[in-house]
């Protein structure tokens, strides 16, 4: 056995200065976990520990002769609250898993990446990953537009005006392969960002073929943010999604609007505040829901944060949404028109 780790360690040894020469690789990842308050409404009110979006990652870079970098990443899934295995976890690089080339002619991806929609969510992302997220109301049922598509290819342009980018993708299919019989199942998309100064702003639209898993749907988003002073950063955020095939009976799938605003506060050195609120306005009747959240976050490092949040949605008659379903592992459904509160308190550490 010590024979067997001695070569081993030798091996390392001799290897790691080659690695080094060939590529950057890092290896990095996220532990996020939180102690939650779950009432929604009629039955359920329990505390339970969550895993949200926590992760294991490998990170490659590396020059070319040509002028041009070549880069890659592996992300996985992790369970930092129970470690048991579910559904994203059966196989590796369950996340943001790409391979690229970049220069002056911008930048080339292929894999299965946030799409340029879901990353148009960015400048309002306050509540990212936690109780509060607007997924919440952006991502409902099968009106999912904050995906990360397969098997999808993506460009993105230099930075051109100041601070803008250009970046278009498609995923080509689902699956592994193409199906001959239905292969009405691309996705596209076309964002423009801006972000330089005090302003971040995105807009994003993503088209979904008529034989998609869940159906052909489009939806538009634009959301910005503002720092007012180097404190206080103001955001908003507006999308419409509509569906090929709105199911009349069920007021979860229908067009819908959502639409809001949020704030973040630095109001000591370390020690953020932060509030928002969302409407969703459905295409149906008693079918609207209202999302409300403020937090107060802490970092003790750059690496390491503690949080607090408290967050609610108002439901109608006919809606079932709740602050807590997206990120995270602690989850249960909400009640047909009851509202759901949640309690947070939260740990983070990036490494």
């Amino acid at each position: 056995m010590k024979k067997t780790l001695c070569a081993l360690a030798v091996g390392a040894t001799l290897f790691t200065p080659a690695l080094a020469m060939a590529a950057d690789v890092k290896v990095y990842g996220r532990a996020h976990v939180s102690l939650d308050y779950l009432d929604d409404g009629a039955d359920y009110n329990e505390v339970g520990l969550s895993s949200n979006s926590s992760r294991l990652g490998f990170k490659a870079e590396q020059k070319l002769e040509n002028g041009m970098t070549v880069f890659g990443q592996v992300e996985q899934q992790i369970n930092f609250a129970s470690g048991e295995k579910d559904d994203k976890s059966i196989n590796f690089a369950t996340r943001d898993t790409f391979v690229g080339l970049k220069g002056d002619f911008g930048q080339a991806r292929v894999g299965r990446f946030d799409s340029p929609f879901k990353a148009a969510r960015g400048p309002v992302n306050f509540f990212g990953d936690m109780v509060g997220d607007i997924r919440n109301l952006t991502r409902v049922e099968d009106v999912r537009f904050d995906e990360r598509n397969e098997n999808t290819i993506e460009y993105k342009s230099p930075k051109f005006g100041g601070g803008f980018n250009v970046i278009g993708a498609v995923s080509l299919h689902e699956g592994t392969t193409v199906d001959a019989e239905e292969n009405k199942d691309k996705a596209y998309d076309l964002a423009l960002t801006y972000k330089e100064g005090p302003v971040d702003f995105a807009a994003a639209y993503e088209h979904y073929e008529e034989e998609h898993s869940k159906t052909g749907r489009d939806g538009f988003r634009i959301a910005g943010a503002y720092k007012i002073t180097p404190e206080l950063n103001l955001g908003a955020l507006y999308q419409y999604t509509q569906m090929d095939e709105a199911d009349v009976l069920d007021a979860l799938h229908q067009d819908a609007h959502v639409f809001g605003i949020a704030a973040d506060y630095k109001f000591a050195p370390k020690t953020y505040l932060r509030g928002q609120v969302f409407h969703r306005d459905v295409d149906a009747d008693d079918a609207n829901a209202t999302l409300l959240a403020v937090g107060v976050e802490h970092r003790l490092d750059k690496a390491v944060r503690v949080y607090a949040n408290l967050a609610t949605v108002l439901n109608d008659e006919n809606s079932n949404l709740t602050p807590w379903s997206e990120g995270r592992s602690n989850n249960v459904s909400g009640e047909k028109g009851e509202d759901a509160t949640a309690l947070s308190l939260g740990f983070r550490y990036d490494f």
